[in-house]
């Protein structure tokens, strides 16, 4: 079932089309808080556990522009989940990756998040 789909049922199912809207932007928006928040938490790590990071937010945003004909690129979307530039994340916030950790990121490549649209 696609995520529309299952975003049609249930209790948003019953919901204003513009309070619905408004609930899924509130959720993007304190996702994307919570992350610049936890600058402890490498992109790595959050691919080899959820199969997206902050890059594929960034994509998942910016492939939603294009849908909609707004002008952006993809390091103006990265500015919006990263609260910074990236150049500015890697060099105050981004530590090398381990061995094990590519290793993990090449075992569940299969899993990571799929963002048509965004390249």
């Amino acid at each position: 079932m696609s995520t529309e789909a299952s975003l049609a049922n249930g209790p948003a199912a019953k919901l204003d089309p513009q309070i619905k809207l408004e609930l899924e932007a509130a959720a993007f928006r304190g996702l994307v808080q919570h992350l610049q928040d936890r600058k402890d938490v490498q992109n790595i790590d959050l691919m080899n556990l959820a199969g997206f990071c902050r890059n594929c937010l960034a994509k998942w945003y910016l492939a939603a522009a294009r849908e909609r004909d707004v002008a952006m690129d993809y390091d103006g979307a990265r500015e919006v989940v990263y609260g910074m530039t990236y150049d500015q994340w890697k060099d105050n916030h981004q530590a090398p990756a381990t061995a094990e950790q590519k290793q993990k990121f090449q075992d569940t490549a299969h899993l990571h998040a799929n963002i048509p649209g965004a390249k």
